[in-house]
């Protein structure tokens, strides 16, 4: 068997499904073609390197003599012979309009050139028995050269989410935080082409404890950019936390563990409104197909407004809790869920003429974790905080409620009676504009002892001459505080482990109201969070 690898996208998808219905069978020896004519070849032949794939020239495969030829990219130029050639689809169906290599015109994606119908040597997969008639009305040479597998990317992603927990472990996401995937195609339709700087107004819109932003890129985007440039253009995101999700295995799991969608007309957003994500379309372009899987979508899906509130669009979607649009998705673009790994071994085997193993059919595997987010700058991105205090009640401790935006990407804060803003940083922040002008810096790595954290709240509070306060963890449920004036304060935390910048916003607060420091509670409210935070705040004399 030859596989045919000609963009990265479509190489995942064979490398992704193939183990599962070849392995253990000594009588296939399975052999890779690099076709380098695609303008998004770039990084094929890296990723089949790191799968340890044997390749072959592409000039070799008219001398191969393979029983069968596999592909996930229909537009494939393979040499005259009589042997059968597989095309899977790489995405939902055929949804797109793409443009056509051999001519200035369009096509429509997913399909073989003529001259592989005509041969009879050409087989589609389809995920749904309506995708027969959308072909033989716009192609009619595909009659009689369809099978209908099912998808087994859709199959792996519903058994995977089972592990979403684990998987939003990996991605740095909490029982306390909102994952919202943003997820674009390539072209200028998209959703990163129409709103390239939609990432970053989300992470300036969405409070930093309480979300986070993954952004799911096309592999096309990066073939045709390449990752530095990538990375260039969506700098100040990352420095914000955005998590970058590389361009090959990493976007399903990532999309398993998220709370909402932002996407287009690609299949990515449709995979994860079938899995009754939440979904808000960002973008729907032209070149999506009518009266697919897709039109569907454009049809019933809420829309986003790029200039309205998006924070507040976020949460009516999340909270509204639709299920119809994702179910009537999945019912019109896969037919009989969870078994189109068996129905693409059995005809895999019928292809290539040989009888199918005796061991069972495989059933759809469970997803890796993701790659860990490393794209973020430092452990704590620069922060514009802003507070509020509630005015102490006589049974009742007050009330500090704290709102966090990373400041590469928001603008400067606004105080108003009883709201304060000020910036914190971490102590091994790059940027040295916001180094030097943060009222509040932050460590890293919690303090071993008491002692300890004294030591390095003296040794801060001289490398940042500018800065007010300095918070560092010790201990399991305290942190300590210590201001420029030389008082230090120790806060103890009820509930989840402390978090430094948190605990620190609040006794900024507390000093800039010139409130005492009250003996009982005081609570520190994060926005949505339906808990809040307890903190015990204990002044001391000494000083560090």
């Amino acid at each position: 068997m030859v596989v045919v690898a000609r963009t990265v996208t479509s190489t995942v998808r064979v490398l992704e499904c193939l183990p599962a219905l070849v392995r253990d069978d000594s009588r296939i020896s399975v052999v890779f073609a690099h076709d380098p004519t695609s303008a998004f070849s770039d990084g094929v032949l890296d990723l089949m390197r790191d799968a340890g794939c044997r390749v072959m020239p592409w000039d070799q495969l008219a001398e191969a003599a393979p029983d069968l030829i596999l592909s996930a990219s229909e537009n494939i130029d393979v040499p005259d012979g009589d042997c059968p050639v597989l095309v899977l689809p790489h995405g939902v169906g055929f949804q797109k309009m793409v443009p056509d290599s051999r001519t200035s015109g369009t096509r429509l994606s997913g399909v073989v050139p003529d001259r592989l119908l005509e041969a009879g040597r050409a087989w589609l997969a389809l995920s749904h028995p309506d995708q027969e008639q959308q072909l033989l009305a716009a192609h009619p040479k595909t009659a009689g050269r369809t099978l209908l597998v099912g998808d087994p990317c859709f199959d792996e992603l519903r058994a995977s989410r089972a592990q979403r927990a684990s998987y939003r472990a990996v991605l740095g996401v909490g029982n306390d935080r909102r994952l919202v995937v943003v997820s674009s195609t390539w072209g200028a339709t998209s959703l990163i082409g129409r709103e390239p700087d939609l990432p970053a107004r989300l992470l300036a819109s969405l409070p930093y404890d309480e979300y986070r932003v993954a952004l799911i890129l096309h592999p096309n985007v990066w073939a045709a950019h390449g990752a530095w440039q990538v990375r260039v253009l969506l700098a100040s995101a990352i420095e914000a936390g955005l998590i970058l999700v590389p361009p090959v295995h990493s976007w399903r799991p990532a999309l398993v563990a998220a709370d909402l969608v932002i996407g287009d007309h690609g299949s990515v957003t449709l995979y994860g409104a079938a899995l009754g994500i939440p979904l808000l379309l960002g973008a729907f372009g032209h070149d999506a197909v009518p009266r697919t899987a897709a039109s569907v979508l454009s049809e019933r899906a809420p829309r986003l407004d790029p200039r309205a509130d998006l924070h507040r669009q976020v949460v009516t979607v999340i909270d509204s809790r639709d299920q119809k649009t994702g179910a009537a998705l999945a019912q019109h673009a896969f037919a009989d869920p969870g078994h189109a790994h068996a129905r693409l071994r059995e005809a895999l085997y019928r292809l290539i003429r040989l009888p199918e193993p005796r061991w069972p059919s495989p059933g759809p595997p469970t997803l890796d974790p993701p790659e860990a987010a490393s794209d973020t700058a430092a452990p704590y991105p620069a922060l514009r905080v802003t507070t509020t205090l509630t005015a102490q009640e006589p049974t009742e401790g007050p009330t500090v409620t704290v709102r966090r935006v990373p400041a590469s990407v928001a603008g400067p804060g606004t105080e108003s009676p009883g709201t304060y803003a000020h910036l914190a940083v971490g102590e091994s922040e790059k940027d040295r504009y916001l180094a030097e002008s943060a009222s509040v810096v932050l460590a890293e790595r919690p303090a071993p002892t008491v002692v300890g954290a004294l030591t390095w709240i003296a040794d801060t509070l001289g490398r940042f001459p500018g800065c007010l306060l300095t918070a560092t963890v010790t201990g399991l449920r305290t942190v300590v505080v210590g201001s420029r004036d030389g008082r230090i304060v120790t806060a103890t935390v009820t509930g989840p482990a402390p978090e430094p910048g948190q605990v620190a916003a609040v006794v900024y607060t507390l000093l800039r109201a010139a409130r005492p420091f009250p003996d009982g509670p005081v609570t520190l409210r994060l926005g949505e969070r339906t808990e809040d935070i307890v903190l015990r705040l204990r002044p001391a004399k000494t000083s560090p």
